[in-house]
């Protein structure tokens, strides 16, 4: 038997019993695949099985609005590709009365729904004979292959692309699919992989020359950008300052606090003078009654460090941007908020307030 052979053989054996697994509907295949981006399947499982209970079906997730749709999605990162969702979800619907294109190249012309995506719906709803190719696949294929050239780089990806859809003919090409890419998340995993298990171990070079851990070969990354936020948490008794986010930044259409921010690290002094020159502040009285602890938010390119700086005010007298608006404390979570500020409030001042009873 063949390395395609016995990696299907395999996985039929020991495959994970995931849901989107056991349905060829490509809406279902596309929720989960845009949720597992980036994301682990113990902690998209939840969100896929939030969003076919809140969306049962492509149109109901056209016909969301986006700040639900946002609110569902919260805590996932990466808020783009919610936001992509919600808008390809209206062209399905809309455009193609609910019916998703069935060829790879069709679905690439949908927003959001990049050449890994397109492929995974095509081969496993519409089963036509196309790669997969995700970090599972590169790896497994760059360590049987022994591939030096850098998977993270263009040209390492077309040489695994073409070496997965040379492995996929006169197969299954959904059940090849999975199995390459179940074999990466259980046996050939980045460290440790456990090689007594894997099935085409007799095929593979990195393991006969005892390099394993040398594949798959990557670029080094670029460091991420450091920022730096001061979050002013602005209250008058039980009204609370919120923003919109808005333009090409981070957390598009997210709400969050009015902030301000450094390319460098500030000393107290400094931030506390920036608050009295803020424009939302002007000519207001304010009392400083809580200065948070730093938090790190890790995103792909950007390290973000947040300090959140509790104000309590008898009034605005400043003018409010568009984006600026007052809301009751106890209404903030109705919003879809980044994981910072949710992470803030559930272990802030305000959180020490409402269980004293002050708010």
């Amino acid at each position: 038997m063949n390395i395609s052979g016995l990696l299907i053989y395999w996985y039929v054996e020991n495959k994970r019993d995931l849901p989107w697994r056991n349905t060829h509907d490509p809406y279902f295949i596309w929720l989960s695949e845009v949720i597992l981006q980036q994301t682990r399947v113990n902690q998209g499982m939840s969100y896929y099985f939030k969003f076919i209970e809140n969306f049962p079906t492509v149109f109901d997730l056209a016909g969301a609005d986006e700040q639900t749709v946002l609110k569902t999605w919260q805590g996932l990162g990466y808020y783009s590709r919610a936001r992509n969702l919600h808008y390809t979800a209206k062209k399905i619907a809309y455009t193609y009365e609910g019916k998703f294109p069935q060829s790879k190249k069709e679905l690439e012309n949908l927003k959001g729904v990049g050449a890994y995506t397109a492929a995974a719906i095509a081969s496993f709803c519409f089963n036509e004979p196309v790669a997969v190719v995700d970090g599972n696949v590169s790896r497994v294929l760059a360590r049987i292959f022994e591939v030096s050239t850098p998977v993270n780089s263009t040209k390492g990806h077309k040489i695994i692309e073409q070496m997965a859809n040379e492995l996929i003919k006169g197969v299954d090409s959904a059940q090849f699919n999975q199995a390459v890419m179940e074999l990466g998340a259980l046996v050939c995993v980045p460290k440790n992989p456990k090689c007594s298990l894997c099935p085409v171990v007799s095929y593979c070079g990195a393991y006969k020359n005892n390099n394993v851990k040398d594949f798959p070969v990557k670029n080094a990354l670029k460091k991420p950008k450091s920022r730096y936020f001061t979050y002013l948490i602005i209250v008058n008794e039980d009204k609370i300052l919120l923003r919109k986010r808005e333009g090409k930044d981070i957390w598009k259409n997210m709400y969050d606090f009015p902030c301000i921010e450094n390319d460098t690290e500030k000393e107290n002094d400094e931030i506390i003078k920036q608050i009295m020159q803020y424009d939302v502040l002007a000519d207001t009285a304010f009392e400083i009654m809580d200065i948070s602890k730093t938090f790190l938010h890790q995103l792909t390119h950007q390290s973000l460090y947040a300090r959140f700086y509790y104000l309590k005010t008898e009034g605005i007298n400043g003018q409010l941007p568009e984006n600026v608006f007052w809301t009751k404390k106890n209404e903030i979570n109705n919003y879809p908020l980044p994981r910072l500020i949710d992470k803030y409030l559930k272990n802030s001042f305000l959180n020490h307030q409402a269980e004293n009873g002050l708010v």
